[in-house]
């Protein structure tokens, strides 16, 4: 027996009527018709992304970062774009764009302080 890879991505989030909009407005992300009440699945490939509400005993708001030590990287057409669109809404960019292995990459922070990398290398 073996693990295989990664196959789920799921972020709690303190609200998630708007994370679910900031996720389809910034980063394009259509909602899928599949998952529970409490969680919204996004139509990504080739891993499921969702948020969901917090779970009992979750506290982000004693974390310093949500998610600090993970890294989670998302595969975008158009980067420069979507930090332009982020950057004219005065949302927070933590690392400005840069030409990289990755092809062009930078990394924001979302409503919740999760932060995420956007590269457009495949």
């Amino acid at each position: 027996m073996a693990v295989t890879g990664p196959d789920f991505i799921s972020l709690q989030v303190r609200d998630l009527d708007a994370s679910q909009a900031f996720y389809e407005q910034y980063l394009g992300l259509v909602r899928s018709q599949a998952g529970p009440p409490h969680a919204v699945v996004f139509e990504t490939t080739p891993i499921a992304f969702a948020l969901r509400d917090l779970v009992p005993g979750v506290d982000l708001d004693a974390a310093p970062q949500p998610g600090i030590g993970a890294a989670i990287w998302l595969h975008a057409t158009d980067t420069q774009a979507i930090h332009d669109a982020l950057v004219a809404d005065g949302e927070t960019i933590v690392s400005a764009p840069i030409d990289g292995p990755f092809g062009h990459t930078f990394t924001l922070a979302d409503l919740d302080g999760y932060q995420i990398t956007l590269h457009d290398r495949a």
